[in-house]
């Protein structure tokens, strides 16, 4: 059982050696400006662009300001337009669940964010509270 374990370090020390030579290989010194360049495969750039499509819609778990819900549809699309007119830059989500019309704004991934918000909210919407919700993503940029 040793001498596997020997083999298995020996080799495992040898591929860190190779990887760590590789990689240094891949960076280049100006050495008139003293700057590092990276020189990198364009399939890297691909696949991170890839991951990036993929999980971009994948919703994540973070937290929305309840500001309404009840029965009146009118009445909830009347608060979610009045809220986009005060919070223009912040997203505003109506959703159904029998028997109330729901509506949820913002996209927090933390608690203290959406407490932050809450406070601002209050003032204009006093009945709102926090929930905890499937969020939409920050929108990331593809790597060019």
């Amino acid at each position: 059982m040793s001498y596997l374990k020997a083999v298995l370090k020996t080799f495992s020390l040898l591929l860190f050696f190779i990887l760590t030579n590789h990689l240094a290989s891949a960076q280049k010194l100006n050495a008139d400006t003293g700057k590092v360049e990276f020189v990198q495969d364009n399939k890297i750039k691909e696949l991170l662009n890839k991951h990036i499509e993929i999980n971009s819609n994948a919703p994540i778990k973070g937290y929305r300001v309840k500001i309404h819900f009840g029965a009146d549809k009118n009445k909830a699309r009347e608060i979610k337009g009045t809220f986009s007119s005060k919070f223009p830059e912040i997203p505003a989500y109506e959703k159904y669940d029998q028997p109330n019309f729901n509506i949820r704004v913002g996209d927090f991934r933390t608690k203290l964010e959406a407490y932050k918000f809450l406070k601002e909210v209050q003032v204009e919407f006093p009945a709102a509270f926090l929930v905890q919700d499937e969020i939409e993503f920050p929108k990331l940029e593809k790597v060019k």
